[in-house]
């Protein structure tokens, strides 16, 4: 406003911001003589990597002056993308294109059929890829265990995720560059920005949703070597990750209704708290479906202060046009990635340039031999122990969600003596060391063998938490009635300690599992679990259920168990599940 200013570099999310547009942009509209426009396809519908916020692109063009000019930049946009970008950014928008072909690039795809085979994979081969790289992981959770196991094995490796405070990840990124580090565990957190022109090699641990977001990565490698590596692994649950991300993209039809339908019958607007108590859905959900319903012009909602409102314009049917649409292409881009995996050695370069459109008529050949696709045994074996060995901890809660607990009353701060210590899950739910054990066991022995008895008496042991517990109960259910109690005997046995049945289920309520957000979670369990107070001893005690998501169930427990007398209260679950909300 000053014009002390020459280049202004904003995010999407700060210009779909109603009070940079307010203050900022208004004001210096009239001036601006060009916009640049970096990853372009996210404006695009079409695009693999669409963002919503960038859709606030085209509101502000129709807002600068005629002669302002437009540059807009993207490596991955193929002839569909391209088209609707003319759409958006005008017809006259001149096009020039480069060469997708990359001969220093030799990729590869390998078949492992499971997570324990990749990692025995990278722990045996990471070794003879050249210089340093990337292994992208799909989620967090993932990045943090391939980074554990390989440093268990002696490589120099880290983990870079989204989570990562900003001067950890500019530190990795500095690591990686000065070659410090043999490569960073990451997932697309590691992406736009980060620029090394000599990586040797990229090695994908999952399967990626899109060709296009597929080349964006491995196209990191080799820009200024004569030669590095591509190597793609795939195998079993690689679509159950990338078909969660494609649903989770947009809301289901029967949730942005009951959004709309709460904001109907809310006087006086609702707050995002407010809407978790009114409709089954995580708090991430509801942000996004309220951002996407937001950006609709004429939108459904309004929002003043922290309150959204209905607003007189109808939802518009093609929301939904859009929504089918955008799904149905990212389907077709998972399928495309299930072909390239299968095809043979020297034949995927040619591919993804033929699927990004561009001419794959000169493609020369791999100029690297394929890398082994073999694991050693024993290392597959050292990677189940490993597993075996890598407890989660459970942290405990420390607030209560806002909203009404008529039978308990429960709100506000948990004060320290109610609340929960923090504990231990045995294992990743179906994970290769014992998570797979623990599911069947659940779901088809019904019952939880003693291995993984001693199992989580020795993870107890090795924890040691203190003060060291005198006795153990558990999370009674009516569902399955012998199920927690048996397994919560027989661990108590191993550690020499008694078990007693200190807390009772009196009302059968729909599992947890099915409850979206802290505000359902808490209310599913308002007055459906009493203490018996004659079992309740004055030590700490190991509070033992089989799964652990949400954590809302052991915080009950453990406000249950300390407003009755007893002591610290330290949650044992044999299964970690999702991801809270």
């Amino acid at each position: 406003r000053r014009h002390e200013v020459d280049i202004l570099l904003i995010s999407p999310e700060r210009l779909a911001n109603a009070e940079f547009q307010a203050t900022v942009l208004d004001t210096i509209a009239s001036r601006v003589g060009m916009v640049v426009i970096d990853e372009a396809h996210c404006i695009s519908d079409w695009g693999h990597d669409f963002r919503p916020q960038y859709r606030q692109v085209e509101r502000l063009l129709r807002r600068l002056p005629a002669q302002s000019r437009l540059l807009a930049t993207t490596a991955t946009a193929n002839n569909r993308v391209i088209a609707d970008l003319r759409e958006v950014l005008g017809k006259e928008l001149t096009i020039t294109r480069g060469d997708l072909a990359r001969p220093s690039l030799t990729l590869q795809a390998i078949s492992i059929p499971n997570r324990a085979n990749r990692l025995a994979w990278l722990a045996d081969h990471l070794g003879d890829l050249p210089g340093s790289g990337i292994i992208y992981a799909l989620t967090k959770s993932d990045a943090y265990r391939i980074a554990n196991w390989l440093r268990s094995k002696g490589h120099a490796v880290d983990a870079y995720t989204g989570g990562d405070e900003n001067d950890r990840r500019i530190a990795l990124e500095q690591a990686l560059l000065e070659n410090r580090v043999k490569a960073l565990v990451a997932t697309s957190a590691l992406g736009m920005g980060f620029d090394k022109p000599d990586l040797g090699f990229v090695v994908h641990f999952q399967m990626p949703g899109s060709v296009v977001t597929y080349y964006q990565q491995v196209g990191r490698a080799g820009r200024a070597l004569d030669d590095a590596y591509g190597i793609l692994m795939h195998g079993r649950g690689d679509t159950d990750i990338t078909t969660w991300f494609i649903n989770a993209a947009f809301p289901a039809r029967k949730d942005v209704e009951a959004i709309l339908e709460a904001l109907r019958n809310a006087t006086g607007g609702a707050s995002i708290p407010d809407l978790e108590r009114l409709v089954n859905l995580g708090r991430g959900r509801i942000n996004h479906a309220l951002l996407l319903l937001g950006l609709e012009s004429p939108s459904p909602i309004a929002k003043e202060g922290s309150r959204y409102f209905l607003s007189p314009a109808p939802m518009p049917e093609a929301f939904w046009d859009r929504v089918k649409r955008i799904t149905e292409i990212r389907e077709a881009e998972q399928a495309q990635m299930q072909v390239y995996a299968t095809l043979p050695f020297g034949d995927h370069m040619r591919f993804l340039i033929d699927a990004l459109d561009g001419d794959a008529s000169d493609v020369p050949p791999p100029r690297l031999p394929p890398m082994p696709e073999t694991v050693a045994g024993s290392t597959v074996r050292e990677v189940v122990m490993f597993l075996r060995r890598t407890y989660l901890p459970i942290d405990p809660r420390r607030q209560w969600p806002a909203g009404p607990s008529p039978a308990w009353g429960l709100r506000g701060n948990i004060p320290d003596r109610y609340r929960a210590e923090e504990g231990r899950a045995l294992s990743l739910w179906g994970d290769a060391g014992w998570g797979d054990i623990v599911r069947r066991g659940k779901y088809e022995a019904v019952e939880f063998g003693n291995d993984l008895v001693e199992a989580c008496a020795g993870m107890i042991r090795d924890w040691r938490p203190s003060p060291t517990p005198t006795w153990v109960t558990y999370i009674p259910s009516l569902r399955h009635p012998d199920l927690v109690p048996s397994f919560a005997r027989r661990l108590a046995t191993a550690l020499g300690l008694p078990c007693l049945d200190a807390i009772t289920k009196t009302a059968d309520r729909p599992e947890q599992k099915h409850m979206s957000n802290s505000a359902q979670q808490v209310r599913n369990l308002d007055g459906s679990l009493e203490v018996n107070q004659s079992a309740v001893q004055a030590g700490p005690v190991i509070l033992v259920d089989d799964m652990v998501d949400s954590r809302w169930t052991f915080t009950v427990g453990a406000w249950l168990l300390r407003s009755s007398g007893s002591g610290e209260v330290f949650p044992v679950a044999l299964s970690q599940t999702g991801s809270d909300e």
